[in-house]
C-alpha cells in the first residue's frame, strides 16, 4: 500500500519549483534535478537524464513534460500501480502549473500599466542573466553528474553522465547538424533514436 503522503511531497515540491522557476522548462530542470535526486533521492541521476531525453521528445514544455514523467515514476516507485502512477503525474503536474496559472491570471489586468514602469524594467533586467543561467546549469547537469560527498567535505566528484565515447559523438553529431547544416530537431530526434536503438 502506497503511502499518501508521497502524494503531498510531490504536490509541495513541484509547487515551490512552479513557484521558483523564471524562464520557462530548461531553466526549470536544474530546480527538479536538485528536489527528485539530490534532495529526496527519488530518482537515480541516470534515470532523470532519461526522463528529460523523453520530455524533449514528446510535444509540450519540456518542464511541466518532465514534472509530469517524475509524477508518474515516483508513485510507482513507492509502491503504487499504474493508476496510482498516473495520480502522481497528475499531481504533480498541476502543482508546477499552480504557481504561473495564478501569477499570470493576477497580473495580466495589470501589465500594460506596469510594462513601462522603471521598477518593472529594472526586475526583467536582472531576471533575464539569471535565466540564462539556469539554462547553462541545466545543460552542465545532464552532461556530468557532480557529487559533492566526496573523499572530504571540501572534495566534490565530477563523473561523466554520457555512458561512453559513442554518446559523445551522437552530442557532438547533433550539434553540428543543428548549429552548421540547420538540420531540424525531429529528423535528429529519429536519427539520434534509431542510432542509439542500432548501437546500444
Amino acid at each position: 500500500m502506497i503511502d499518501p503522503v508521497i502524494f503531498l511531497q510531490l504536490f509541495l515540491v513541484f509547487l515551490i519549483i512552479g513557484l521558483f522557476t523564471f524562464g520557462g522548462g530548461y531553466a526549470m530542470l536544474s530546480l527538479i534535478q536538485t528536489q527528485v535526486v539530490s534532495a529526496h533521492s527519488w530518482l537515480t541521476e541516470s534515470a532523470f537524464t532519461d526522463i528529460v531525453a523523453i520530455s524533449q521528445m514528446t510535444p509540450g514544455p519540456v518542464g511541466i513534460n518532465c514534472a509530469t514523467y517524475v509524477g508518474y515514476e515516483v508513485a510507482r516507485s513507492a509502491g503504487g500501480s499504474h493508476i496510482v502512477g498516473i495520480l502522481g503525474s497528475m499531481t504533480a503536474t498541476v502543482a508546477v502549473v499552480l504557481p504561473s496559472f495564478l501569477i499570470v491570471l493576477t497580473i495580466v489586468r495589470f501589465y500594460t500599466k506596469f510594462k513601462d514602469n522603471k521598477i518593472f524594467e529594472g526586475v526583467m533586467g536582472w531576471l533575464r542573466p539569471a535565466v540564462v543561467g539556469l539554462i547553462g546549469a541545466a545543460a552542465v547537469i545532464l552532461m556530468i553528474n557532480v557529487s559533492w560527498s566526496g573523499p572530504s567535505p571540501d572534495v566534490s566528484v565530477v563523473a561523466d553522465n554520457f555512458p561512453d565515447w559513442t554518446s559523445w559523438a551522437l552530442f557532438a553529431a547533433a550539434t553540428i547538424a543543428s548549429l552548421f547544416f540547420k538540420v531540424g530537431p525531429i529528423p535528429i530526434i529519429i536519427a539520434g533514436g534509431v542510432l542509439g536503438l542500432l548501437i546500444y
